[in-house]
């Protein structure tokens, strides 16, 4: 007969046990959802809409939540011949800041993330991309906001120029992935899907995917 403390032995170290458990904790995060009661749409904007909705809650709770519903957008990082990623410093309007970050942009209606990110690329820095790489994606604010970031890798293709906003103020600068690791370190890049992208670049070039 197997003694109860073999057994309890089995259970904390098999690899198999722990396998199983932990994909019978993801199925029940994946079957864990709020109920949608009603929608209140507060404000209508040009990127981005806010709701307020009420739920019900697992636990059979009426609570509200505000939702920021946004189309979605892209980052990419594009890397000349020489190892240098290009970078655009703009005003930042809603953090009172000049922010150095990755070209980015939001996805036009209809539009597929690789297509933005063609588009937006051209617009920002001049040039075109080749060999893209799709990094994967990142949620900035999941608590509250519906924005997906769509990050991308490409080799520097050729120029063709800017097709900047009319009120689109932007200077362009290059800089080393090391260089980027030390500004994003010291503090002098607190952008978010920049940051992201930094880790995934450095990851993908060690496994020699880029």
């Amino acid at each position: 007969m197997i003694s109860f403390q073999y057994l309890l032995y089995f259970i904390n170290s098999s690899r198999y046990f722990k396998f199983i458990w932990c994909m019978i904790s993801a199925w029940r995060m994946n079957i864990i959802m709020d109920r949608l009661l009603t929608r209140e749409e507060i404000f209508e904007g040009k990127i981005l809409h806010v709701y307020k909705d009420k739920i019900e809650t697992e636990e059979n709770l009426t609570v509200e939540r505000e939702v920021v519903q946004h189309i979605g957008g892209v980052g990419i990082a594009l890397e000349d011949e020489d190892g240098k990623f290009f970078f655009v410093k703009q005003w930042r309007y809603a953090q009172q800041e000049e922010t150095l970050e990755f070209p980015a942009g939001k996805k036009e209606h209809g539009e597929d993330s690789l297509t933005t990110a063609k588009r937006e690329i051209q617009e920002e820095t001049g040039y075109t991309g080749k060999d893209w790489v799709y990094m994967g994606k990142i949620y900035p604010t999941p608590a509250y906001d519906t924005e997906v970031i769509d990050l991308y890798y490409a080799k520097v293709d050729q120029y063709v120029g800017q097709s900047l906003d009319e009120d689109e103020e932007i200077q362009i600068y290059q800089y080393r992935l090391e260089e980027l690791v030390n500004l994003i370190m010291e503090g002098k890049i607190p952008d978010a899907k920049t940051v992201s992208m930094a880790m995934l670049i450095k990851e993908l070039k060690n496994r020699g995917k880029i």
